[in-house]
């Protein structure tokens, strides 16, 4: 009976509680806040827009790169602390002022851009870091979770990665069994011998207790490397509300500025303790079209599990123990999902690639963040990866867009009905 309470706080079920262990944060303290948040977020929106909060993997990429340059777990957490800031006002100016300023900010070209290099940008961290601690097992994690992904039907292929971290976990306890210890490195470090699964600190940890609180801390590198996931997860809100609309039929969007605040305010509040930031996005949808339950009061139950959850150290220590490779198996997987929505929403806005205007600008941003090109303006500060491949999308295609001549500039950017059309063509004509 818990297993799906727990699976279905997301829609990629798992990844609730993959996203803090790959953040490098304490996975009890992030279950518990997952509650906390979602509680905050029922709240005000007055239980219209149905949604459990968890945490975005959009971060990870940012924790990787903060943690790359030597920065600490409260360097993380005060990053994605003012992330929680600038969301939370820019919620409030949606809501004063509509949502036509994220379309004239933020059009489908900026965005999946953005959302793209941001997913991207993670593959050296599956291939240096998870994959070579047990290759083999990663292998066979990767195509059990493809499998389970396209062959499960309704609720089971909504919780497949979740399976993938379960089949992971029994493969190398077997494979512990059966070969003994495997000589890999471990966390990218010297190659030494060790178990695959490790559960000595399950043993050690208590039934019940608080989890590990500690307070951000303010770095502005880390900060200007976390901002750019702010574009992302603007993009995911609105399309959770959009989606969500479609599925009640309900008109919600009006919703869109509150439910962006109150995504601020509880990251705001979960950073602060030093917990993951917790959003809402569209893959929660994947579980509400599942079950049919749209009901508020299924998120309610599920939070209220989430805050007992927190409070079992045991629970936490058993996804602290998920062996590196298990990772590296669903980590091939989870990232270029992440970056393959970013083409979702080009395609879904109908964004055309034909036009320079958009080529240019994504073309190089994306293999800016994605290769890791590097801005050195002092000798105690630098632009990199996803921070500087964001500014040069963003900056590109307005400064682009205020020279491109007329006919380059007929594509409306609006992020949820966007048309390819330029000069005279018809916008429904596709080459």
């Amino acid at each position: 009976m818990t297993a799906p309470a727990t699976a279905s706080h997301h829609g990629k079920g798992g990844t609730t509680f993959v996203a803090p262990v790959l953040m490098g944060l304490d996975p009890n303290l992030a279950i518990m806040m997952s509650g906390v948040a979602t509680v905050i977020f029922l709240l005000a929106t007055r239980g219209q827009v149905p949604s459990y909060l968890g945490c975005s993997l959009s971060f990870v990429g940012v924790a990787a790169t903060i943690r790359a340059s030597g920065g600490s777990s409260a360097v993380v957490t005060g990053a994605v602390f003012a992330v929680g800031v600038v969301l939370f006002l820019a919620g409030l100016a949606v809501q004063r002022f509509g949502a036509r300023i994220i379309h004239a900010a933020m059009p489908p070209v900026v965005t999946g851009a953005v959302v793209m290099l941001i997913g991207f940008n993670l593959a050296p961290v599956t291939a240096s870091t998870y994959w070579p601690q047990d290759q083999w097992t990663a292998l066979l994690v990767m195509l059990f979770t493809g499998l389970a992904v396209v062959c499960l039907r309704g609720f089971f292929s909504r919780i497949a990665i979740f399976l993938g971290l379960v089949f992971g976990y029994a493969l190398s306890w077997v494979l512990d069994r059966v070969f003994g210890k495997i000589h890999s490195p471990v966390g990218g470090a010297q190659a030494v011998d060790h178990w695959r699964l490790d559960l000595s600190g399950v043993a050690k940890a208590d039934w019940i207790g608080l989890p590990s609180f500690h307070a951000p801390s303010f770095e502005w590198s880390a900060i200007l490397v976390a901002l750019p996931v702010v574009i992302a997860l603007i993009a995911e809100n609105a399309g959770h509300v959009k989606a969500v609309g479609e599925m009640t039929g309900a008109s919600l969007d009006d919703k869109l500025g509150t439910a962006i605040a109150a995504d601020g305010a509880a990251s705001m509040l979960s950073t602060a303790v030093g917990g993951p930031p917790n959003t809402t996005y569209s893959e929660n949808i994947g579980v509400m079209a599942a079950t049919r339950v749209y009901s508020t009061a299924a998120y309610w139950a599920a939070a209220c599990f989430a805050l007992l959850f927190g409070l079992c150290p045991k629970f936490g220590a058993v996804v602290a123990a998920i062996p590196g490779g298990v990772l590296g198996g669903i980590t091939v997987i989870l990232y270029g999902m992440i970056g393959l929505l970013g083409a979702q929403i080009w395609l879904h806005a109908k964004v055309d690639l034909r036009n320079p205007l958009n080529l240019v600008p994504a073309a190089a941003g994306i293999i800016i963040g994605v290769g890791g090109v590097s801005l050195k303006i002092t000798d105690t500060f630098e632009l990199s990866g996803i921070a500087l491949g964001t500014i040069v999308v963003i900056t590109g295609y307005h400064v682009l867009r205020a020279f491109a001549p007329a006919h380059l500039k007929t594509q409306e950017p609006l992020l949820d009905s966007g048309t390819s059309a330029y000069g005279e063509q018809d916008p429904t004509d596709k080459a």
